[in-house]
C-alpha cells in the first residue's frame, strides 16, 4: 500500500525590524530582537576604536543583530556562533542584507566545541539568562533562546569558558546578563585569567558586563 505523502511545513514569513540603521529579519521560531540591546552594540563599537586588529566574535548570536550593528561602518570581520539552525540562517540573511556577506562567517556549533586559531580582540556574548522556573512567563519566546538553567547562568558560564579560550590578551568581552545578582554570582566564579572591568545597565532590561584579561 502506498503511504500518503505528508507535505513539508511552510516556513513562516519573515518579520523585519529596524535595529539602528540595519533591517533585521526573524520569525517566531527565534528570539525576536530587543531594541534595547543596541546599547550593547554601541558599547562594542566604542571598544573597537582601540581594539587590536582582528575579527569580532559573537557567541549565542541569535539572528546576528547585535554583532552586525557593532561592526557596522567598519571593515571588521564578524564570526557568529549559535546552536539554532534557524537563527543561523537568519544571521546569514541579515549579513547579506547589511551588505556584509563577505565579512561575516556564521557557524552552527555548540559552545563547548568552539575553538579558534587566533584570539579575538572583541567577544560579544548574548546567552539566555532566564531561570528555568520562569521560562513559562515568556510564552512568545522559544525556550532554547531564553532558558539559562536553574540560576540562569548555565550558558553564561559556557560563554565565559569560550572567552577564556579565545580572548586576545589586550581584548575585551561584553557579556549580557539579566541582573546585577547574576553578574555578582558569575564574577565570584571567574577563572583567574579574567576579571570584571565594568558593568552597565541596559535601558530596557538586563545589563552588560565587560570582561578583560588580568
Amino acid at each position: 500500500m502506498t503511504m500518503p505523502r505528508i507535505a513539508a511545513a511552510t516556513p513562516p514569513a519573515p518579520q523585519t525590524m529596524a535595529f539602528g540603521p540595519l533591517s533585521i529579519s526573524f520569525d517566531h521560531r527565534v528570539l525576536a530582537p530587543r531594541a534595547w540591546t543596541a546599547a550593547q552594540s554601541r558599547w562594542a563599537r566604542e571598544l573597537l576604536d582601540d581594539a587590536p586588529p582582528g575579527p569580532v566574535l559573537e557567541i549565542c548570536s541569535g539572528v546576528g543583530h547585535i554583532g552586525l550593528l557593532a561592526v557596522h561602518g567598519t571593515e571588521r570581520h564578524l564570526v557568529c556562533v549559535d546552536v539554532d539552525p534557524v537563527a543561523c540562517d537568519y544571521a546569514v540573511a541579515n549579513a547579506v542584507a547589511a551588505g556584509r556577506a563577505d565579512l561575516v562567517d556564521v557557524r552552527r556549533e555548540e559552545l563547548g566545541s568552539f575553538a579558534a586559531d587566533d584570539p579575538f580582540p572583541l567577544i560579544i556574548a548574548d546567552p539566555p539568562w532566564v531561570r528555568t522556573e520562569l521560562v513559562g512567563c515568556f510564552p512568545a519566546d522559544p525556550v532554547l533562546a531564553i532558558d539559562g538553567g536553574a540560576d540562569g547562568l548555565d550558558l553564561a558560564r559556557e560563554c565565559v569558558a569560550v572567552i577564556d579560550r579565545c580572548l586576545h590578551p589586550e581584548g575585551a568581552a561584553l557579556l549580557q546578563l539579566g541582573s546585577l545578582a547574576q553578574a555578582n554570582l558569575l564574577a565570584a566564579d571567574l577563572p583567574e585569567s579574567l576579571a570584571v572591568a565594568e558593568t552597565r545597565p541596559e535601558p530596557g532590561r538586563g545589563l552588560v558586563v565587560r570582561l578583560h584579561r588580568r
